[in-house]
């Protein structure tokens, strides 16, 4: 449908107990050629390290996977963790990206580590002061992806004159201005950090500034989606995310959990009212439910796209959850 909203997806290829990364990685390509068919716009893998339960850590190799499976969907990074690389190492690996699938490849970065302090330090040695750094680094990843200038004595090859679109994602203020100041698009991450979604999305909209690679705001936001035939059934599979958010909380990291019965067996009322709080951009249910919505919170952020994450435990049910959300984007 040319008309409906843009909807997309970002993916952490969750590994379910029981399972292995390289299932998780297979069952993240199965999703991205069905997304393809199914008309979403872009698909982006984030960056986590140390964590059991997700298979995405190599954000390039596995966006490489990804886009050597598929024919016209945008791939790309949701997000890279700026702070724990080099950006020539980073304009390297998308400018190789783009070389080998020109216009499909793109670059979101993140303020943020992406995992705990013990692991940033051997990701990259050197942590002093590198959130401050992000700006620069910002800007010298756009100085690599440009023309080579004369006199330029670091050169990105592949990288120089690949023009890969940036993205800024954040779950703060900070990235909204960012984004902004820069004139970039920006996509919040409201599936894990609701709290300020709404005042990001009006401050990126206000201070926007136009660039060369964007003339006017672009905003997304993330929203988990579990849907099936009925809001019963929908309802019972969200119970893995509901456990997945509580075991964080518990700092009881693991792979991801298989549905249960009853969630009041797994964790106590003020836990659970903790996780809603934490999951309150979710749509969950069957197909007029996750419509209902998704109108909801597109009339509350004003945001151009919608990206949608999906943590289900049997692979052929978030399949089908993808498949009705896209039929719910496309009816908006």
């Amino acid at each position: 449908m040319a008309n409906s909203i843009p909807y997309s997806i970002l993916d952490i290829s969750p590994i379910p107990q029981g399972f292995t990364a390289a299932d998780a990685l297979r069952n993240s390509l199965d999703v991205a050629q069905h997304a393809e068919k199914w008309g979403y716009t872009r698909y982006w893998v984030a960056e986590h390290h140390n964590m059991t339960g997700n298979a995405s850590s190599a954000t390039a190799v596995l966006i490489g996977y990804l886009a050597a499976g598929t024919n016209r969907i945008k791939v790309g990074s949701g997000g890279v963790m700026l702070p724990n690389h080099a950006p020539l190492v980073i304009a390297e690996q998308f400018g190789t990206l783009e070389s080998l699938y020109p216009g499909r490849i793109e670059l979101g970065l993140g303020r943020a580590p992406g995992t705990d302090q013990m692991t940033a330090r051997a990701l990259r040695r050197d942590l002093l002061g590198s959130d401050d750094r992000f700006p620069q680094d910002v800007r010298e990843l756009q100085h690599y992806f440009g023309p080579i200038q004369e006199g330029q004595s670091v050169k990105a090859i592949p990288g120089a004159n690949t023009n890969v679109p940036i993205w800024i994602l954040g779950s703060s203020l900070y990235g909204a201005q960012l984004a902004a100041h820069f004139g970039l698009p920006y996509a919040f991450a409201s599936h894990f950090a609701p709290d300020q979604l709404l005042e990001a999305m009006s401050i990126y909209r206000e201070l926007f500034k136009p660039s060369a690679q964007q003339s006017a705001p672009y905003s997304a936001f993330v929203m988990n989606v579990v849907a099936a035939d009925t809001d019963e059934e929908a309802q019972h599979l969200f119970t893995t995310l509901q456990q997945n958010v509580v075991r964080m909380r518990r700092n009881t990291r693991g792979q991801l959990p298989p549905p249960i019965e009853n969630l009041d067996d797994f964790c106590d009322p003020h836990e659970q009212a903790a996780a809603a709080h934490t999951l309150q951009v979710s749509v969950v249910g069957s197909l007029e439910t996750i419509k209902r919505g998704m109108r909801t919170w597109l009339d509350r952020t004003g945001a151009n796209e919608i990206l949608f994450t999906g943590q289900i435990f049997d692979h052929q049910a978030r399949l089908k959850s993808f498949e009705i959300a896209a039929m719910a984007a496309q009816s908006l």
